[in-house]
């Protein structure tokens, strides 16, 4: 599809054709994208801008870093990936998603300067660039951005960061980034530039790649339980963060600790001025579709969760734990399951297997999906029912749940979105 949208054509219609301008949907790389960046004036921008990468935690942390921002005054443009419900969700400012005509209105001058460089964008690339033009336009005072895919050869790596955060390392996305922890902390420490704080949010020993791109860029590190500290308060109601320049006391989130601790650290390095208060009333207010979000649907308890990875769904079941052990009421769980086939399947079902009593599977309907026979081949042994769609499985689930069973939607940020989808047209 060569012909370009209009700009009263529908967000839709300019989504559609953006996934089919670049020949591959991930194609990691910046040769392409500089150009047309630098085409946009987009690359410097007038802005402090707070670069996010990890393997987990990106959402959660960037959430946060923009709801403390907005608490404190600054105009901010929130940029992150992928959406659960609505495209809207990957970019929003001051807290709010922007409308359908700003994102088309953004894409038109994408296209344009594309064009004007003869090259070609990826579905991600173009819709990054989108949201950077946004900001520019928007005249934001804080971008804060999430990282994609790794971090060195991801389009938001085109904009220098001033301060870059590294929320963990963990395997996941291996065919693109390598096969090793090492490896994949290489390709996140991409984001790191000269002479710039740097966060290490990981609960893992520090990985030496990082440490490595740190010193030779002679960049300042600060690394969870060695520069900084959280824990949770005595009574249980507050938590404390401590770092040599500060000891904070600050409220609980809906968020996980891990990711909250990781902002605020971020933001005391940033050099912007944010008051306590701030610091306070942003934890308080940040909140993330999929990330451990518990619903009643039906007078039915749904957890969704978007974990997708071994080290996300070990996140899942911590909290899950936790919940299960103060909701008594609750004694089986009921899977509605689906992951893509890149992912590491068989090690997320291991991980569930002694918390989920029956799985309801089915295929997702997009292009990388597991099929039934892939997700039916990890899942041996355990009781399993399977559906033509993620619709049938939760409309199942919904059906047939007991007073003590709660439902688990997991697997996958599609696993979420068809979900999503069944309840808006039950509406």
């Amino acid at each position: 599809m060569n012909t370009a949208p209009l700009a009263t054509d529908s967000l839709n219609t300019w989504l559609d054709y953006w996934s089919h301008v670049h020949v591959t949907g991930i194609d990691l790389g910046l040769e392409r994208v500089i150009p047309v960046a630098e085409k946009l004036g987009v690359t410097r921008p007038q802005a402090k801008v707070l670069t996010v990468a990890g393997t987990n935690g990106k959402g959660s942390t960037t959430t946060t870093l923009a709801a403390i921002l907005n608490a404190q005054g600054y105009r901010v443009g929130l940029y992150q990936s992928p959406h659960i419900y609505r495209f809207n969700e990957r970019v929003k400012l001051a807290g709010i998603e922007v409308d359908d005509q700003t994102l088309v209105d953004a894409f038109v001058q994408v296209d344009q300067a594309r064009r004007d460089c003869d090259l070609t964008l990826s579905f991600f690339e173009a819709t990054t660039l989108a949201a950077f033009v946004i900001f520019k336009v928007k005249q934001c005072d804080v971008w804060v951005l999430e990282v994609g895919l790794g971090g060195r050869l991801d389009v938001v790596n085109v904009i220098d960061p001033d301060v870059a955060v590294i929320t963990n390392i963990g395997l996941d996305h291996t065919d693109w980034l390598g096969d090793s922890i090492e490896k994949i902390a290489f390709e996140k420490a991409g984001i790191i530039r000269p002479n710039i704080p740097v966060i290490f949010g990981g609960s893992q020993e520090l990985p030496q790649a990082i440490q490595n791109k740190t010193d030779e860029c002679q960049a300042q590190l600060f690394a969870v339980n060695r520069d900084y500290f959280y824990q949770y308060a005595d009574d249980g109601q507050a938590w404390m963060f401590a770092s040599s320049g500060s000891t904070l006391k600050l409220p609980l989130g809906a968020l996980a600790l891990e990711n909250i601790s990781t902002a605020v650290a971020a933001i005391l390095v940033s050099g912007l001025n944010v008051t306590q208060d701030a610091i306070a009333h942003g934890i308080q207010k940040a909140q993330l579709p999929g990330r451990f979000e518990i619903r009643q649907i039906q007078d039915k308890t749904v957890i969704f969760d978007a974990g997708h990875n071994p080290h996300g769904v070990e996140f899942l079941l911590n909290q899950l734990r936790k919940f299960l052990e103060y909701n008594k009421q609750y004694t089986e769980v009921i899977s509605v399951f689906s992951m893509l086939a890149d992912k590491d399947i068989k090690s997320v079902v291991d991980l569930l297997k002694d918390t989920v009593l029956t799985w309801k599977i089915a295929p997702l309907a997009v292009p990388r999906a597991a099929t039934i026979e892939q997700l039916e081949e990890a899942l041996q042994g355990e009781t399993v029912q399977h559906f033509n769609s993620v619709q049938l499985a939760f409309k199942s689930a919904l059906n047939e749940t007991k007073n003590n069973q709660l439902i688990l939607v997991c697997g996958s940020f599609h696993t979420l979105e068809a979900v999503w989808e069944y309840l808006e047209e039950c509406q």
